[in-house]
């Protein structure tokens, strides 16, 4: 994954989300980076989520959340990447 800020997340995916509000993503991605950090895992496999998928949808890991299994190009939240 590669790693981008909250700040850095929020910006870019408002740009183009218009729609969206920075104020709740920027929340539900602290609580989701909490979660991940406790150890969350997926609703449907139990692997670690994606804190940024679990943001915007609800508690998944990638490859659920998006059906791809490469995240090497996708971005995760720095706090919580694993390098």
């Amino acid at each position: 994954m590669v790693p981008i800020s909250i700040e850095k997340f929020v910006k870019m995916h408002c740009e183009t989300n218009p729609d969206e509000e920075p104020k709740q993503l920027r929340e539900n991605l602290k609580e989701a980076v909490a979660d991940k950090k406790a150890g969350a895992t997926c609703f449907n496999c139990e692997q670690e989520i994606w804190a940024i998928g679990s943001a915007i949808v609800y508690n998944g890991c990638f490859t659920c959340l998006t059906g791809d299994a490469d995240s090497s190009e996708d971005y995760e939240i720095d706090d919580v990447c694993w390098s």
